[in-house]
């Protein structure tokens, strides 16, 4: 009884390995950096950074000028009034401070929920493209974390699926 049972183990293992596995991989950075719509992303962000600047810039000067104007009146005022002007002036710089800065944390966290949208969208994408193109496997590799060390170029994935990828979001604009 063993034997039979050893046997078909065995028998099972060499049917097993006689199919061949359809494994690709791809160099993650380059897939998603490559990607149009993460191009398109952190463009949208590159002009929401720039129109932040300008406006802190300009909350920045306005407030300078309150400074000057108001350290011009302190010199004219006694001390305790001085006192007051100029603490007045240290609650208005950290309220600034404290809006633009929760200002820029909102562009930031928007930034980084719709760069891990175009990420979740890329990992379906391969996923579905593995499942339509009978790949057993596709693995992925980046400089941060090489998990493919070495790979038969016949089998890199990465310029094929950033064309597919790129081509299926341009028809979706």
């Amino acid at each position: 009884m063993k034997k039979i049972i050893y046997s078909a183990f065995i028998l099972m293992l060499f049917v097993a390995c006689q199919q061949p596995q359809k494994i690709g991989f791809v160099d993650n950075g380059s897939v998603i950096n490559d990607f149009q719509q993460k191009k398109d992303v952190e463009a949208q962000y590159q002009i929401k950074n720039e129109a932040f600047r300008k406006r802190a810039d300009s909350v920045g000067q306005a407030f300078q000028a309150e400074v000057q104007q108001t350290q011009a009146t302190a010199q004219k005022s006694s001390q305790k009034r001085a006192q007051e002007l100029m603490g007045g002036l240290q609650q208005k710089q950290q309220q600034l401070q404290q809006t633009m800065q929760v200002e820029q944390q909102e562009i930031q966290q928007a930034f980084q929920v719709e760069i891990d949208s175009v990420i979740s969208q890329v990992k379906t994408f391969v996923k579905t493209y593995g499942k339509e193109n009978g790949y057993n496997f596709i693995l992925g590799t980046s400089d941060a974390a090489a998990t493919v060390m070495y790979g038969d170029e016949t089998h890199d994935l990465t310029a094929v699926i950033t064309e597919a990828l790129n081509a299926k979001y341009k028809k979706e604009e």
